[in-house]
């Protein structure tokens, strides 16, 4: 909040629930003090006799809500626990006014606005300012180092035995969902001849679309080094979670409870999930259960120091969601994907 005030930009539409002494106070705060960045749309109240949860989801969505302020007070457990999926399947974020009931979760964080106390439900280390412009240097040294010193020859060389091979562009974009959710263009070097599957069916193994010279820079990832050119752009980082196709995110998101979480950072070109064994074709349901609980685990416990976070995963937190199986198949969605 502190950035928002110096910078006097990046405005966040946000709601509060609850209708009390401290809703008041807080949303005078974010009508008062406009520097804070954020700009207050509308208020719901638990108690009227006429609430509705899901038509307050609704009204969320379409109103392009960043942030949602609670009233634990006012809301039944079960409401809270609807707030939390619902925030973290539609990239919310979530934020309550306490009280002196119980919010379990392990990644709290309380501030203050004004003199109102506010838990913020998830802390994205990413999203401190600081580390962002952080981790922003690294990633445009890093991908220039590679473009000037090994695209700059390995490029036309890659590009001449592709088009030997077969016929057509000497590389592949395609739509992927990144931060927030917005579609960008990723790059690789082309490994298939062209089709009309390429956007809707992911590369198997023995792929009978992948050409000769494709099989060798699948295999040593070569093809993914255009993607440096992506995070040159500002879309993509050199770690993260990995970017999938816009049709398998959808597919993904209705599937996978917290799935979404993933888009609260850039996408990367390696992530702790590929650096775990989960890369290439996902073939069962585990396969993206453990990727989404590897990505997940990265974005919360990003630090400076500890890069990628390539050690964590033998750590006792991703122990215990191993054992307890945090992340779930949502029960309205059955069987394997594509």
């Amino acid at each position: 909040m502190k950035y928002r005030e110096r910078i006097k930009g990046n405005m966040r539409n946000v709601v509060v629930i609850g209708k009390n002494k401290k809703t008041d106070q807080l949303i005078d705060v974010f009508k008062d003090r406009r520097e804070y960045g954020y700009h207050f749309m509308k208020q719901f109240c638990p108690s009227d006799p006429f609430f509705d949860i899901y038509k307050t989801f609704v009204y969320i969505v379409e109103n392009n809500i960043d942030e949602i302020y609670c009233s634990v007070s006012e809301l039944k457990n079960n409401q809270i626990t609807e707030f939390i999926n619902f925030a973290d399947n539609n990239l919310k974020t979530l934020k309550f006014i306490p009280d002196n009931k119980n919010i379990f979760s392990k990644k709290l964080t309380f501030e203050y606005y004004d003199y109102i106390p506010i838990l913020s439900l998830r802390d994205i280390p990413l999203h401190n300012p600081l580390n962002s412009a952080l981790k922003r240097g690294f990633d445009i040294v890093f991908s220039l180092i590679v473009v000037v010193g090994i695209l700059s020859w390995l490029a036309p060389i890659i590009a001449l035995i592709i088009r030997l091979e077969t016929k057509g562009p000497i590389y592949f974009r395609q739509k992927r969902n990144g931060i927030d959710n917005k579609e960008f263009y990723c790059y690789k070097f082309r490994s298939m001849a062209p089709n009309e599957h390429a956007d809707s069916l992911m590369a198997v193994k023995n792929d009978m679309r992948t050409t000769k010279v494709g099989k060798f820079i699948r295999r040593t990832s070569i093809d993914e080094l255009p993607q440096f050119y992506n995070v040159l752009f500002g879309n993509m980082s050199v770690v993260g979670p990995r970017p999938h196709m816009v049709k398998h995110t959808n597919e993904f998101a209705n599937k996978v409870d917290k799935y979404m979480l993933r888009h609260f950072v850039k996408p990367g070109i390696t992530g702790l999930a590929q650096v775990r064994g989960y890369r290439g074709e996902i073939e069962t349901d585990i396969d993206i259960l453990n990727r989404t609980k590897f990505d997940i685990f990265y974005i919360e416990n990003w630090s400076l120091i500890h890069g990628s976070q390539n050690n964590c995963a033998n750590s006792p937190e991703c122990n215990f969601w191993r054992e307890k199986g945090i992340l779930k198949l949502k029960f309205h969605q059955k069987g394997t994907h594509s």
